[in-house]
């Protein structure tokens, strides 16, 4: 990993200054401005870094990096995660189909659906092949469906 040099300005070294004394932000956060502070101009060398404020000097490289190709606030930052659809269970239509099977009257002998009734329903039916309890509960909690 090249070092990357960074030369903070008199109002951003001001910002930060403040920002770290306050102590009234998350730590990951106060911890990025006091890379960046010690960083300044080379100040301490990333070992120093690394041992004062216990993080990695893979992070102090990273905070580096991002602020010269990004700025102070993407340096600071914690950059916003990416959707994953591949980790859902249950598509907008499987939801719909799910909804409107608990939004109709339970089957002969049953007072009303339960989660695990739900469960069992939505398979036979393929509209999904295989699902959890929680995803259904969580699914019905989402879209608000309380039928009590």
């Amino acid at each position: 990993m090249k070092k990357q040099s960074i030369q903070l300005t008199a109002e951003q070294r001001q910002g930060l200054e403040a920002f770290t004394s306050k102590g009234q932000a998350p730590a990951r956060k106060i911890n990025h401005a006091q890379i960046l502070l010690k960083s300044d101009e080379g100040k301490w060398t990333d070992a120093q870094i690394s041992q004062a404020f216990g993080v990695s000097e893979a992070t102090i490289w990273r905070v580096r990096r991002r602020f010269v190709e990004h700025g102070l606030d993407e340096a600071l930052n914690r950059r916003p995660q990416p959707e994953r659809p591949e980790k859902r269970k249950v598509t907008g239509d499987q939801e719909a189909h799910l909804v409107a099977l608990v939004c109709s009257p339970p089957p002969a002998g049953y007072q009303r659906w339960s989660i695990r009734l739900v469960r069992k329903h939505v398979i036979e039916l393929e509209i999904v092949e295989q699902v959890g309890r929680e995803t259904i509960r969580q699914t019905l909690k989402k879209m608000n469906s309380n039928h009590g």
